[in-house]
């Protein structure tokens, strides 16, 4: 029998040339309320810090704000990078909106600091182990969201007793262990580092410890998608993200650029190789291409949900885009490894 996958979206609120701040905040809930109609299960968004061509950076008031223009759809972090932050203070921000938007926040959970380092000592003064800590950060957080203990001394208000629930994710093997040690749903950032997707995706399973938030394993994996009515016009809107997955490497990070009609003028052929390897968890197309790529990512992985992000500069083909994988996702089917 076909199960019905699960699809939801990640978003970091891209800032294209020639467009501001406001602009993205606001295409950034257009996508939301769009992206609720067609089905999607939640709506994520990320954090990232000192970067020209991103708007997601604080990430609980944009969540906020994405709730607050919405009605059903979750939304959450993809995600809160918690070295950045003292996990009371994570645990105030998302128990008010939990309290505001019962039922409907969730908070996913990063070990990066989503910056340079320069940026991350800005944002934390101290760096100190805090990578380390990320397990006692994670089970702190649980704790605050948890019911008031007798006796605690510190205590998250609003934040205890709201049960607020807690992704963990990653890009290697670590936060596949962590979540499955914790008994956490886990997703891996394979749209821009695929390595080590398939063994992170095994390992969890394997590993998966029943508690009392998750009785069985759960797990979601990150793929571009950049689709349009045509393969030639998604490939055209593709090159997008491939300007600036190599103008990343180059050190030289931008807004995001408009699409272009040829790489070849842009980049060296060892450019372009880097990155359709750190790409090649994408799907682009027309539906029917679309559908395709994600089905087999998703045989591939024993996935259980598929979480889609895209970085295409016209905001309408942006929505379009999102159009059609929300239609490509109803016809996938899960496979026998969930």
């Amino acid at each position: 029998m076909t199960n019905s996958v699960p699809y939801s979206i990640l978003d970091i609120s891209p800032i294209p040339q020639g467009f501001t701040v406001t602009d993205a905040l606001r295409n950034s809930l257009d996508v939301a309320q769009h992206a609720e109609a067609w089905g999607y299960t939640r709506y994520w968004v990320a954090e990232h810090h000192n970067m020209i061509g991103n708007a997601s950076s604080a990430t609980a008031v944009l969540v906020g704000y994405i709730a607050a223009g919405t009605k059903t759809i979750r939304v959450g972090s993809g995600g809160v990078m918690l070295p950045n932050h003292a996990p009371l203070v994570i645990a105030e921000q998302f128990g008010t909106l939990a309290s505001i938007y019962p039922g409907r926040i969730e908070l996913g959970l990063g070990r990066a600091p989503g910056t340079d380092q320069m940026t991350a000592r800005a944002l934390r003064r101290d760096l100190m182990g805090s990578d380390d800590r990320f397990p006692q950060d994670v089970q702190e957080l649980q704790h605050y969201f948890g019911p008031i203990q007798e006796g605690q001394a510190v205590r998250a208000i609003p934040g205890a007793d709201t049960e607020v629930p807690i992704w963990i994710l990653g890009s290697s093997l670590y936060g596949a262990q962590l979540a499955a040690h914790l008994g956490l749903p886990y997703a891996f950032a394979s749209h821009f580092a695929p390595e080590q997707l398939l063994d992170a995706m095994s390992t969890y399973r394997e590993m998966f410890k029943p508690s009392d938030k998750l009785a069985k394993p759960y797990s979601a994996f990150l793929m571009n998608v950049v689709a349009a009515d045509t393969d030639e016009e998604a490939a055209h809107l593709f090159t997008t993200l491939q300007q600036n997955v190599i103008r990343m490497h180059r050190n030289t990070r931008g807004q995001l650029p408009p699409p272009i009609d040829s790489l070849d003028d842009f980049c060296e052929p060892h450019e372009r190789a880097t990155a359709a390897n750190a790409l090649r968890c994408s799907a682009v197309g027309s539906l029917q291409t679309v559908r395709k790529e994600m089905q087999h990512w998703l045989d591939l992985t024993g996935a259980n949900e598929i979480i889609v992000t895209g970085q295409i500069f016209d905001h309408q083909a942006r929505l379009r885009s999102f159009e059609i994988a929300a239609e490509a996702a109803k016809g996938l089917r899960l496979n026998s490894k969930v």
